[in-house]
């Protein structure tokens, strides 16, 4: 069964993590956008491809396998 949030501040703590990371989210997001104009022309194929292999390696790496995708 779920966790019961019984008070508002807990609820107002687990909001502002989500939000934070929202937030940081969306400014990596904007400077990737950035860095595609900037070195590449607005060209997305560059930083897309390189994305996925750090992507894989960042979840390949700590413990050498791909378990996170099992569940997909």
């Amino acid at each position: 069964m779920a966790k019961r949030i019984e008070t508002f501040g807990e609820l107002a703590r687990d909001f502002s993590i989500v939000l934070g990371v929202v937030l940081v989210w969306r400014g990596i997001w904007y400077m990737i956008d950035l860095a595609d104009l900037i070195f590449f022309n607005n060209n997305h194929i560059y930083l897309a491809v390189g994305g996925v292999i750090v992507g894989f390696l960042i979840l390949y790496l700590p413990d050498r396998d791909l378990k996170e995708f099992k569940e997909l």
